[in-house]
């Protein structure tokens, strides 16, 4: 390892941790800030994210970059951080620090109206700081740049050398399939309705229950923790402290249960880095899509399967008394219904898709101004009548009710799908391992978390995203897997 190179790490890990600084205080604030002290936490991740973004983008920074690219390396992670270290660079100069500090402030401000409208479903509450935030975005993308429309280049923030046409393509192929197999799944359900819970699910027994399954999974709770928010998430505060958040419902206890496993999916990625890389591409998820087929592999392919609550539901059953009339074949059908359902994070795996394609259409819409703020709900409203034959009765249970506009994460829903057709193509390549499978069959998780460290989580970003789904399957992301596994779950009765 050169010089020069050594100095660019002990630089960007004195970056990574101010950025660390910055998520202990946005968790903080989705968290236990108090209403009163949002504008002073606005300004200290304002403070926070200019002073990142300087050292992130000064001439220590560059002539580091330089000396470290000139020496070379033959060395695959160190040439895979000097060529990330690059993108960023050249990616984060084109943004004044002013436009950095406006963002911030505007995100940390975005998600206290959206969180008021949203609890008002009052939309006109959210309007100006959203259009302040989509004109952000545009402003980004114009300095970014771009080869088609703005969306190429705010997709590229969360999805590691991806085009917006080369995500509508798999798009396009996979949307009447998907639309077709979600309306045989839910006349199927229907044909078939399944039992309703009943009574109340003390909060306690679930956060019981919750805790219990995600250290069964691997979750290190000495390295992390679960609390309450209004809107799911996991983030990282460092290489030893992730934090997992859920909300719960009194009316069914499987709401917050698989949005734990779903952050779960998420922190087992995040405990799976190289620690020691903590700061460094290497050590960094390589992107969204990658990260959600880990989250959706853990909620879907094994929470929703037959071996896992083969071995769960007694326990539920204890946790839960009014749970000890049904069978675990009842509780399957039930869990595994599809329906046409408002929130996409309640949704099914049938109909999950479909939100997403949804608002993939909507967000191009906007950004290439086919769409005003003040006409979103309306819009909203038709796509969804359009797509799922039903249409929201409030704004809250429609266009408010996801946090990620609000969080200035325009360009950031298609990488739900692309986690999907991620997860269950990982899935199957995984499973094809007798050990894994027959483990698998068991409750056994631990050799598929074990494949998953292997395949996936030790690599960081060295590989960009479809090289990186090659190298652990063979190919580059296909939509038939996961296809195949939603008529299995959904159709076949498997």
């Amino acid at each position: 390892m050169n010089n020069a190179y050594q100095e660019l790490v002990s630089l960007n890990k004195e970056i990574a941790l101010l950025g660390s600084a910055a998520s202990c205080l946005g968790w903080d604030q989705e968290t236990y800030l108090p209403k009163k002290a949002l504008s002073h936490r606005a300004e200290q991740l304002s403070c926070l994210s200019g002073k990142i973004h300087a050292m992130a983008t000064g001439k220590d920074f560059q002539a580091k970059l330089e000396a470290a690219e000139q020496a070379g390396s033959n060395n695959l992670t160190e040439s895979a951080n000097l060529r990330e270290w690059r993108h960023g660079f050249d990616k984060s100069n084109k943004l004044p620090q002013e436009l950095v500090e406006r963002s911030s402030q505007a995100s940390s401000l975005g998600q206290a109206s959206w969180a008021e409208a949203r609890d008002k479903n009052e939309f006109h509450i959210f309007a100006p700081q959203l259009e302040k935030l989509i004109d952000i975005a545009k402003e980004k993308a114009e300095l970014w740049g771009y080869q088609d429309e703005p969306y190429d280049a705010l997709l590229g923030c969360y999805e590691r050398g991806a085009k917006t046409s080369d995500v509508a393509k798999i798009f396009e192929t996979f949307r009447p399939q998907i639309i077709e197999t979600a309306r045989l799944a839910v006349e199927q359900s229907l044909a078939n309705p399944a039992r309703n819970f009943e009574g109340d699910f003390p909060i306690a027994a679930q956060q019981t229950l919750n805790q219990e399954v995600a250290a069964s999974i691997g979750f290190d709770f000495e390295a992390g923790r679960i609390d309450t928010t209004t809107h799911p998430f996991c983030t990282t505060l460092g290489p030893q402290d992730i934090r997992l958040t859920t909300r719960y419902y009194s009316h069914d206890f499987t709401s917050s249960l698989f949005g734990v496993m779903h952050e779960t999916g998420h922190g087992l990625y995040e405990q799976g880095l190289p620690a020691d890389d903590f700061g460094l591409p290497s050590g960094n998820a390589v992107s969204l899509g990658i990260h959600e087929s880990q989250s959706l592999l853990w909620e879907a392919h094994v929470g929703r399967s037959r071996g896992f609550w083969n071995k769960w539901f007694p326990r539920a059953q204890e946790l839960f008394p009014q749970m000890l009339d049904w069978t675990v074949d009842e509780f399957l059908q039930t869990i595994n219904q599809a329906k046409y359902s408002l929130i996409r994070v309640d949704a099914d795996e049938a109909t999950y898709d479909l939100h997403i394609l949804l608002r993939f259409a909507l967000e191009r819409q906007i950004l290439n101004g086919e769409i005003a703020i003040a006409d979103i709900p309306a819009a909203w409203n038709e796509s969804f009548q359009s797509m799922f034959g039903i249409q929201p009765e409030t704004d809250t249970l429609g266009c408010l009710q996801d946090i990620h506009w609000a969080m200035g994460g325009m360009g950031y829903f298609s990488t739900y799908s692309l986690g999907n057709l991620n997860a269950s193509q990982l899935f199957h390549t995984a499973t094809k391992d007798s050990s894994v499978r027959e483990a698998f069959d068991k409750a056994d998780y631990a050799p598929l978390l074990s494949w998953m460290r292997e395949n996936i989580h030790a690599h960081g970003s060295t590989y960009h995203p479809q090289d990186l789904m090659k190298k652990a399957t063979g190919e580059t992301t296909n939509a038939e897997y996961h296809l195949a596994h939603l008529k299995r779950r959904f159709l076949d009765q498997g």
